[in-house]
């Protein structure tokens, strides 16, 4: 049984509706990317597959890669999401299919649109800091968008704020009257937390969104539940307030989002509807048809698809139900 469908549902705190299930911990798994990283894969899990659109979340680090490469993932395709990359510490370049080369460092945001295909490799450059540490979360795109075009954007200038002990980073959607200038399909959001005191962070939020709080660095408490690095607390909907505490320096993700009811299927780099549609785009990016394109300046062979599964594939709602 995996261990986070043994704990128990947590008291409920002040400010949360009576339908609210409870808060669970997704302390996730470790999971090799490309050759040099290995990352902390919290969603999706048996307990939990998704916190609104929100379909992946990998937390990477902290590494030091002072004497090694860093991050070296060669090109690689996606349909029928968006890539959301978040840096603490470090540096990454990415390149893609449509032309754009384009280096992300702390602070900044990097959204790669799919839609109906693309192709990016993501590497730290020669020269890079010492340490590495970060985020990247997938966001399941709704039709029409997943059928569309592919893009990319990078915001150099986001939101923020300071509020009591705790600056706030708005990546993704709005908070406290401030918009990110993200481009997403759904209603989301995903705002950086970091502690500067030990007062708490009451930030305001809105019941009809699913939340999430994943602790990047530093330990964290709320509902009753301590928080380590690298964990992530599903907060359930129905949440009207937040109160947290933690440590000096901690930084933490809040992420939200209306809860998406279409099933999905999630293979390899493909979020999908059906068995056949990522029977598809794998067949299509093996074969190298024009569906992916070939990623800007990077010399490096692409990476092979993994076989597919002998049995067929489903698609899973939020709670992990099987469908079809």
């Amino acid at each position: 049984m995996d261990r986070t469908e043994s704990l128990p549902a947590q008291t409920r705190p002040p400010g949360v509706a009576a339908e609210d299930p409870g808060s669970v911990l997704l302390p996730g798994h470790d999971v090799p990317l490309g050759r040099y990283t290995t990352v902390r894969r919290l969603l999706p899990q048996r307990a939990r597959r998704m916190v609104g659109a929100w379909c992946f979340v990998d937390h990477f680090g902290p590494d030091d890669v002072a004497q090694r490469p860093g991050m070296e993932v060669p090109p690689h395709p996606h349909t029928g999401l968006q890539t959301v990359t978040w840096l603490l510490d470090g540096e990454i370049v990415h390149r893609d299919s449509l032309g754009n080369v384009q280096p992300i460092r702390p602070g900044q945001l990097n959204v790669m649109t799919s839609g109906h295909g693309i192709a990016h490799s993501e590497r730290s450059p020669v020269s890079h800091p010492p340490l590495m540490h970060g985020v990247q979360l997938w966001v399941a795109l709704p039709d029409p968008a997943r059928a569309g075009a592919a893009g990319f954007a990078h915001h150099a200038d986001l939101p923020r704020w300071r509020s009591g002990d705790w600056e706030h980073t708005l990546l993704v959607g709005e908070l406290a009257g401030e918009a990110s200038p993200a481009v997403v399909h759904t209603p989301l959001l995903a705002v950086q937390l970091a502690a500067h005191g030990p007062g708490p962070a009451t930030p305001r939020l809105r019941p009809r969104f699913e939340y999430a709080l994943l602790a990047m660095s530093g330990r964290a408490r709320v509902d009753g539940v301590s928080l380590e690095p690298g964990a992530l607390l599903y907060l359930g909907t129905g949440r009207d307030r937040l109160e947290l505490t933690a440590e000096p320096g901690s930084r933490l993700m809040l992420l939200g989002g209306e809860p998406f009811d279409e099933p999905l299927v999630m293979w390899w780099n493909f979020v999908g509807r059906s068995h056949e549609e990522v029977a598809t785009a794998r067949a299509d990016w093996m074969a190298g048809r024009d569906r992916f394109g070939r990623v800007t300046d990077d010399p490096a062979p692409p990476l092979p698809a993994p076989e597919l599964p002998t049995v067929r594939l489903k698609a899973r709602d939020r709670r992990g139900d099987l469908h079809g």
